[in-house]
């Protein structure tokens, strides 16, 4: 009877823990699909918000991996749609279990100890973290769309404002909770708007016809149509996707002077592919006043566009997923463009959601995507929210062009 009784006990802790882990998860990821859904209350953000990482400190361990692995599925399980074009679809369901596994044990580290103060001290040290230089795990980034700040002082005073209630013993101890006053966004960063016209084109081509020599043709006709309905509207500039031209720019001429001459009359920014010396690289080009300028990309995907592992194992998986396909190879450095005396950073897709684009003085990011990898799923949202963090962090307004969605201006 006693074994009996010990067994029930132990199902309802363990089916406690999990709705524990279930409900931390849903609230740390629920901006996410309001977001997607189209719902942006304030209010509720920063409610989900501020339980989520209060759960994070105070539910049992077991429920801490829980939620570390619910929160892997809920905000990564799109990534291995696009093994797919790769010709290995097999692997998908093994990278959405392996991001939840990666996430069980990025959140685990809570697990090892009870002490709240601990807890709280590696949440934020989880914040600088970023498993295999895949940084879109930010954990400010549930606040990005609430009345709480994105700034790492701010999420230092949640944590402090949620910790310390377990520590002081008088009957006022929920007072401390006052100390989100300062992680509030009183003063929301002001960015400008570009003093130019600018066209921003999404284009709706799904991944398995978009490098066909079939449907190559048809694109530039789009390209050239959409270019001259922008100069007969007056536009100044003209922003298309990430490789919009699904071929090495470099390597056709003729496309290359027809672009030429619509530049006179506006400048175009579209994407391409660059191939030098058996090198290749994912490339922006600017076309303007009968002149061009290329910008490469900078920081890579990685498992998409480089393998962040040792050589051996870099050529290892080369060989057995990507055809032996080697790695893009990348800028030294980021890429400005003039458009007509007006600065703009280069930004291909996930680059727009990295920190190095933002280093010294920008004001404005011309950001080109191709998200039809991973459609349909929330991965456009996401990049979105991320764009939306970094664009508020560093005061700079993003003009986004991209293939299947997220198309337009972020501030």
């Amino acid at each position: 009877m006693l074994k009996k009784i010990e067994s029930l006990r132990k199902t309802k802790e363990l089916r406690f823990d999990i709705l524990l882990g279930l409900l931390s998860a849903l609230a740390f990821s629920a901006f996410i699909y309001f977001e997607h859904w189209g719902i942006t209350l304030k209010l509720l953000n920063t409610i989900f918000g501020v339980v989520a990482l209060g759960l994070f400190l105070y539910i049992p361990k077991r429920a801490v991996l829980v939620a570390g692995f619910i929160i892997g599925l809920l905000w990564f399980y799109w990534i291995g749609y696009s093994f797919k074009y790769n010709g290995v679809g097999y692997l998908t369901p093994i990278i959405t279990l392996s991001f939840a596994i990666i996430y069980m044990l990025f959140f685990g580290v809570l697990a090892l100890t009870n002490k709240i103060y601990i807890r709280a001290i590696l949440l934020f040290a989880l914040s600088f973290f970023e498993p295999f230089d895949w940084n879109w795990m930010q954990i400010e980034l549930i606040f990005v769309d609430s009345y709480i700040g994105v700034f790492k002082y701010q999420l230092f005073f949640v944590l402090v404002a949620l910790s310390l209630p377990n520590y002081l013993k008088t009957k006022y101890k929920y007072a401390s909770l006052l100390l989100l006053a300062f992680a509030l966004n009183f003063n929301p960063t002001l960015q400008k708007e570009a003093p130019l016209k600018i066209k921003l084109v999404q284009t709706d081509i799904t991944q398995d016809k978009k490098w066909l020599r079939t449907s190559l043709k048809p694109t530039i006709l789009m390209v050239f149509k959409e270019i001259q309905t922008a100069i007969d509207k007056n536009f100044e500039v003209i922003v298309f996707p990430e490789s919009v031209f699904a071929l090495f720019m470099n390597k056709n001429q003729k496309l290359i002077e027809r672009l030429l001459e619509y530049s006179q009359d506006i400048t175009i920014i579209a994407g391409s592919l660059y191939r030098d010396q058996g090198n290749n690289y994912n490339v922006t080009y600017m076309f303007q006043e009968g002149r061009y300028e290329m910008a490469k990309k900078l920081v890579l995907v990685p498992f998409g566009e480089y393998i962040p592992l040792p050589k051996f194992a870099k050529k290892i998986i080369n060989d057995m997923f990507f055809a032996g396909q080697a790695d893009f190879v990348t800028a030294d450095k980021p890429t400005d463009f003039m458009i007509k005396g007006q600065k703009f950073r280069n930004a291909i897709c996930y680059e727009a959601t990295c920190a190095e684009i933002y280093e010294g003085d920008v004001d404005f990011v011309i950001a080109t995507s191709n998200n039809a990898w991973f459609a349909p799923s929330i991965e456009p949202t996401i990049q979105k929210l991320l764009m939306r963090y970094y664009a508020r962090k560093n005061a700079t307004t993003i003009y986004h062009s991209a293939n299947y969605k997220g198309t337009g201006i972020i501030k």
